[in-house]
């Protein structure tokens, strides 16, 4: 009786754990980014997040097929893994798009670093079957200090303000919130 209980608990940790899971990426999937959003907003815990959003993606999947397209998106997410920590939480939340939580407040500049790190990484030609896949990526940040106590649905839509900044900006960059909000003159 024991050894079943085991290998059940063992069973539903493992179902928990895949139904998280992108199974194309091995990053985590929109539902488990919403859960680990939910609870950071709630704790108050300050953190930035990053939607990123690949440019030129539909391209590659129109010229050279969607095989070419997942390997692009499992090449792009080892260059999320290398340039971001641990614990920091990577979701692919759409066909090309990501959602990155840097936990604990971090300077703007850190974030600045990381984002280009990212474009930069991502904007090496990937190699499909003898022919180069070129993407880029478009980046919006907005942090969240303990102080700011935002909701997960505007968080979210800071972001993603943000990101279609970056889109209007030519693309392959990042823009802060802050920006958008200081240009605008909102508080």
């Amino acid at each position: 009786s024991r050894k079943l209980n085991d290998r059940l608990q063992g069973a539903k940790l493992a179902a928990e754990e895949q139904a998280a899971t992108d199974t194309l990426t091995g990053l985590q999937n929109r539902r488990a980014a919403d859960r680990i959003l939910e609870r950071h907003t709630s704790e108050d815990r300050g953190f930035a997040l990053m939607q990123l959003d690949l440019d030129f993606f539909k391209s590659v999947n129109d010229t050279k097929g969607h095989a070419a397209g997942d390997h692009v998106l499992q090449q792009v997410a080892k260059v999320m893994r290398a340039e971001t920590r641990k614990g920091d939480m990577i979701a692919r939340v759409g066909g090309d798009e990501f959602m990155i939580l840097i936990e604990n407040e971090v300077s703007n500049e850190v974030l600045a670093d990381i984002a280009r790190r990212l474009i930069a990484g991502i904007e090496k030609p990937i190699m499909f079957d003898g022919a180069e896949c070129n993407v880029s990526a478009s980046i919006g940040i907005a942090l969240n200090d303990a102080s700011m106590g935002l909701g997960p649905e505007e968080i979210m839509q800071h972001s993603d303000q943000a990101l279609y900044a970056s889109k209007e900006k030519g693309r392959a960059c990042a823009t802060f919130y802050d920006e958008i909000r200081a240009k605008s003159g909102a508080a």
